[in-house]
């Protein structure tokens, strides 16, 4: 009995000794519009970016990739500080992302929300 405690104890500390949790990041909705030539009032101008994948860059260098999911949403961890933010998987229907610079702060996921601008007019 003591030898299954003691291993399960060593499978327990292995496993989690490589375990990390980041207490700091972004998060936040990512939409692309106009998505109509007209916008009109009591209809939506906007709509998800869904598989849209973000780069965030510090110092020339990619440092972390986050992709939007069906709704939109992205979360991603940082480290606290400025980072770059652009598309690393460019599509032709969209053309410029809102705002290209975010900051994180230390022990808190900070909501940034991007826009992607379609061109439409």
């Amino acid at each position: 009995m003591r030898f299954f405690l003691t291993a399960l104890l060593a499978a327990v500390l292995v496993g989690t000794a490589g375990a990390t949790t980041s207490t700091s990041g972004l998060r936040g909705l990512v939409t692309r519009g106009p998505i109509t030539p007209v916008c009109v009032a009591e209809q939506p101008c906007t709509a998800p970016a869904r598989g849209v994948t973000l780069a965030f860059w510090s110092s020339g260098h990619v440092v972390g990739r986050a992709t939007t999911n069906a709704n939109g949403w992205y979360r991603i961890s940082l480290r606290p500080g400025t980072y770059g933010v652009g598309m690393a998987n460019a599509q032709s229907s969209l053309r410029r992302l809102t705002p290209v610079r975010a900051a994180v702060s230390p022990d808190r996921y900070r909501r940034v929300d991007f826009s992607l601008d379609t061109g439409i007019r």
